[in-house]
């Protein structure tokens, strides 16, 4: 469908489509099976200027808004989750410096991640600490001119290959969601450390680690915003970064639609390609309606977040839950389609369906996500 995009949304989509089909699509079986991670494809990206999307022009960006990144994010997830997420998690990774960081934290950290120079993540989950953010562990304590970190965190997405993280810790754990802080931790800081790479089900080109510190020291003007304000940046970050995973999802789910039709109009049973079975068809059809939907679905979300960034909690949610649950069904289907050759890895239907499964988890899960509609409905039906 047409969308009408404006000759740059266009142009964002054109590059990324570009780099999908030419850099990802012929690499992601082996990075898939290495585990490796996509350091050169992601430096095309950067030379494409795709990392400064979301950076303001004043710090070396692109100026780009949420609609953008889940144009670019849409394509890269069409070609292979894993290096979608190594490239989402670095904007996952500035958005607490984008939204709540002094002029001094943006001035220095965002123009390398613009250009790909540098590498961001994000790090909040810990093994205590998961749908229930409560439950962070990991402390900073005032010290001179240092905060202290101890404390670990797990599933960090770009651990060990970036060099940029922000990071949530407890600074005064009798104020509750009220005593945590982010701050700025940089690859090399004395005390701190990433644990070995997690062995994973799906999206194996990113690295997921811990992030390790002990008695880390960092300059106590690596704290972003006040005090005592981490939640609040923690909430705003993910209510911005969500709508980008539900485009990763749109793109898997498109590319697995791809995959399933050229394979049904290939193979013959019965005298015949099986597209020109009914129940072959009925099963393309709504694997179409789902994607047209959640595409839909995502946009006008993103749309919205642009032109309404106070209020939108509700749409970020809907269009995650809606986008990845979709993903994860067209994915599915798509290996039926394609019968035992689905199971085979010598096609990439088995490894999307396997993607597919995080898009339900990280950064919330579905079943959290379907917490927060249902409280933003009950605020709304309170009126």
């Amino acid at each position: 469908m047409d969308y009408f995009l404006t000759e740059e949304q266009q142009m964002i989509v054109d590059i990324t489509r570009q780099i999908t089909d030419e850099k990802i699509i012929p690499n992601r079986a082996e990075l898939d099976e290495k585990h490796q991670f996509p350091r050169e494809i992601l430096n095309d990206m950067a030379r494409a200027d795709l990392f400064g999307l979301l950076i303001p022009e004043e710090y070396g960006g692109f100026g780009g808004n949420c609609f953008d990144s889940v144009l670019a994010l849409e394509q890269l997830g069409r070609g292979c989750i894993g290096v979608g997420t190594a490239f989402a998690a670095s904007s996952l990774g500035i958005y607490p410096i984008l939204i709540s960081g002094s002029e001094e934290l943006k001035k220095k950290y965002l123009p390398p991640v613009a250009t790909g120079e540098k590498f961001a993540a994000f790090g909040l989950t810990e093994a205590n600490a998961g749908s229930d953010a409560s439950g962070i562990q990991t402390t900073a304590v005032l010290d001179g001119d240092e905060w202290v970190l101890n404390g670990t965190k797990q599933w960090i997405t770009n651990g060990g290959e970036a060099q940029v993280y922000t990071v949530v810790a407890i600074t005064d754990r009798s104020k509750g969601a009220r005593g945590a802080s982010m701050f700025v931790v940089e690859e090399g800081d004395p005390g701190f450390s990433c644990g070995p790479k997690e062995k994973k089900m799906g999206i194996r080109a990113s690295s997921t680690t811990e992030l390790i510190f002990k008695d880390c020291r960092i300059p106590k003007d690596r704290i972003i915003g006040r005090q005592g304000t981490g939640f609040i940046t923690v909430m705003k970050t993910l209510d911005s970064s969500r709508p980008g995973i539900a485009a990763l999802g749109v793109g898997l789910a498109q590319g697995a639609l791809d995959e399933a039709a050229s394979y049904a109009k290939q193979r013959v049973q019965f005298g015949k390609p099986i597209i020109a079975f009914q129940a072959v068809q009925h099963m393309l059809a709504d694997m179409a309606i789902g994607v047209e939907s959640a595409r839909a679905l995502v946009y006008q979300s993103a749309k919205h977040i642009v032109a309404h960034p106070k209020d939108m909690s509700k749409a970020s949610s809907m269009c995650k839950i809606y986008a990845t649950d979709v993903a994860m069904k067209v994915a599915t289907d798509a290996v039926q389609v394609l019968g035992g050759y689905g199971f085979m890895s010598e096609y990439p239907v088995e490894k999307m369906m396997r993607d597919a499964k995080i898009l339900q988890i990280y950064e919330g899960t579905n079943q959290i996500q379907r917490n927060v509609v249902g409280q933003e409905l009950n605020k709304e039906y309170a009126k």
